[in-house]
């Protein structure tokens, strides 16, 4: 940043910042709304300005958003250089975030994510907690059934491992207890994509069809539903960058299908 240039982030205030350990590890939570829970797992760089936007659609909606902060200066727009800045230090605390060659395995910071979703069904009520994960964090939300509140969960863009395009980045000990859960319970797992993204391929979504078959319902929005001249040309971040926010657009059309689905699995 030059100097003298006074960089301005959005505040938050309309969020309750609290302080959540877990197994010694402490991590930022903000916190809005009433209703049953949902945890919205931000992607690379942070909460940036355009996931809190999209945790005030679900909150507003009728929910408790827990928004927890993994990486990144929560409210700091988005922008290549704060992208880069944050891989490189996702990489640098890899023991948390297993992105490279983890196909059967999910990233460590997912059990601190579990017990998270366990306190915020604790707290809220209903039938149980919502989980959507993106890009980097886009299949948290898979091995997070494990734990037995999480009864809504969606995968925005899963983008890791980013070395296997067909890894799920779930152990196959998580897969079939996911699979006995949305069986027994009649779950489903959702999914969204854009159809070109050169991080979430054709191949994920096949693999994750393969492994759940219709418990799995994967959305594939075409190319041009992505909003254009946006810094990032790989159309990629369905809720986020690359949402057209106009009536009846078809990213904002998923938006409203992604919050029917959390009334359909968590509301009493």
């Amino acid at each position: 940043m030059a100097k003298g240039v006074i960089e301005t982030w959005e505040k938050l205030e309309d969020f309750k910042r609290r302080d959540v350990t877990f197994d010694g590890l402490k991590r930022k939570v903000f916190v809005s709304g009433a209703g049953p829970g949902v945890i919205i797992i931000h992607e690379i760089p942070g909460i940036t300005p355009e996931v809190a936007r999209f945790a005030r659609w679900v909150r507003d909606a009728g929910f408790t958003v827990y928004l927890p902060s993994l990486f990144g200066k929560p409210g700091k727009p988005n922008s290549p250089g704060y992208v880069n800045a944050s891989i490189f230090r996702v990489l640098c605390i890899a023991r948390e975030f297993k992105i490279l060659n983890s196909a059967d395995e999910h990233s460590p910071v997912v059990d601190w994510l579990k017990q998270l979703a366990a306190v915020a069904h604790g707290e809220c009520g209903g039938k149980g907690v919502g989980a959507l994960g993106m890009c980097l964090t886009g299949n948290f939300a898979l091995s997070m059934m494990v734990e037995p509140s999480v009864r809504a969960p969606v995968l925005c863009q899963p983008s890791v491992p980013v070395n296997d395009p067909a890894g799920m980045h779930a152990s196959p000990g998580d897969m079939a207890i996911v699979r006995e859960r949305m069986e027994r319970e009649d779950l489903t797992l959702r999914g969204y994509r854009f159809a070109g993204d050169k991080y979430c391929k054709a191949a994920r979504f096949e693999a994750f069809s393969a492994a759940l078959g219709s418990r799995f319902v994967g959305e594939v929005l075409p190319d041009s539903a992505a909003k254009p001249d946006t810094f990032n040309a790989n159309p990629h971040s369905v809720l986020t960058t690359h949402l057209v926010d106009e009536a009846g657009s078809p990213t904002r059309q998923k938006v409203d299908e992604i919050i029917a689905f959390f009334k359909l699995r968590l509301v009493d």
